[in-house]
């Protein structure tokens, strides 16, 4: 592991990540202070904690509806996949409860 000094809305922290992470780390981090500095800059919400809260909401919610760029995935989005996914397994619990086979 390696350890990687950054600064995040002005406060630095220390990570420790792989060396083959580290880019895709300091590019989170650089995505992270660049968000959290657009709401600050907003002037609608003052604690780094609250700041923290919306970018981190602002992140997961491009995340959620992020799509495959080609082929045949590509009219879904991620969090598509993740309620399908759970659908499915809600589905296998209901047959596997109902057959009354032990998981």
């Amino acid at each position: 592991m390696e350890r990687v000094d950054v600064s995040i809305l002005g406060r630095d922290y220390s990570l420790a990540c792989s060396p083959s992470e580290k880019e895709a780390l300091l590019a989170a981090v650089r995505l992270v202070d660049q968000r959290m500095l657009g709401v600050k800059g907003s002037g609608k919400i003052a604690s780094n904690e609250r700041i923290a809260v919306m970018a981190a909401i602002q992140i997961a919610a491009e995340l959620l509806t992020m799509r495959a760029p080609d082929g045949p995935l590509s009219n879904n989005a991620v969090g598509d996949f993740k309620r399908r996914i759970d659908d499915m397994n809600g589905m296998i619990d209901e047959v596997v409860a109902a057959s009354g086979v032990a998981k």
